[in-house]
């Protein structure tokens, strides 16, 4: 299974465990992330037509060194799944979306029509953060992620996009069980947080339980019941079939 991430550092984020996950589960997995911190789509875009050599190539979770166009990566490999996503603060905002999220969906059509595409969806901020409240004007991290999920699910079904990588979801529901999800309250927490968030990929691409994955080689060193309860908050997503139909697949 080969996986093209059209992101930046909450794509780095979610990618960071993927291919080790994968690697745990028996399947062999490249995943590949084109890294430019805080780039949304309007950039995605403005790259894609000018063809900049602008993105650091991560492969397998590690910087590579390497700086390509998204022309480039799109053609350096028969690609089974490609994301695209929005900048995490624009994420609410669905105006921020079009055209540049239409142009891009059809581009990767073009350079690699097998491929599904797959909207990576972003999650929240921490309660009470000041880029929640100050920054973005919420009052509570739910009312951020309500609009991220409503945003998503609208630009999936523009671009007729294959599916939905919850990832807001996973991060959402581990919150509300008291758990600090982010590092600095946006990006993901490097051990467990950057796990959950491998785990959505994995259980959203392949549709396989996750609940008993091995995986524990981590960049912080987590709890094995606080994993537990990473890996059983993942794949309760998945397993309620109301909600894998609305999210998941389209």
């Amino acid at each position: 299974m080969n996986v093209l991430a059209i992101g930046n550092s909450f794509s780095q984020d979610a990618t960071r465990y993927l291919h080790q996950i994968a690697k745990s589960e028996g399947d062999n997995f490249t995943v590949a992330n084109l890294y430019i911190g805080g780039c949304e789509l309007y950039r995605h875009y403005n790259n894609l037509i000018n063809d900049n050599r602008a993105y650091s190539f991560e492969f397998n979770g590690e910087k590579t060194g390497i700086f390509v166009s998204i022309k480039q990566a799109l053609r350096a490999q028969k690609w089974d799944i490609i994301t695209l996503q929005q900048v995490s603060h624009k994420s609410p905002d669905y105006r921020t979306y079009h055209p540049y999220i239409d142009v891009l969906a059809a581009e990767c059509r073009s350079a690699c029509p097998n491929a599904k595409i797959f909207i990576h969806e972003t999650w929240a901020y921490e309660e009470g953060s000041k880029r929640l409240c100050q920054e973005l004007g919420y009052k509570r991290s739910i009312d951020m992620y309500k609009d991220i999920e409503k945003a998503y699910v609208k630009a999936a079904n523009d671009i007729g996009a294959d599916g939905i990588i919850p990832c807001g979801l996973t991060m959402k529901n581990l919150a509300e069980q008291g758990i600090v999800v982010h590092r600095d309250t946006f990006h993901a927490n490097l051990g467990f947080g950057r796990y959950a968030l491998g785990l959505t990929w994995y259980a959203a691409i392949t549709g396989k339980d996750v609940s008993k994955n091995k995986f524990c080689d981590l960049d912080e060193e987590c709890d094995p019941k606080l994993l537990r309860t990473v890996r059983k908050t993942v794949n309760n997503i998945f397993v309620v079939p109301e909600k894998k139909k609305s999210i998941i697949s389209f």
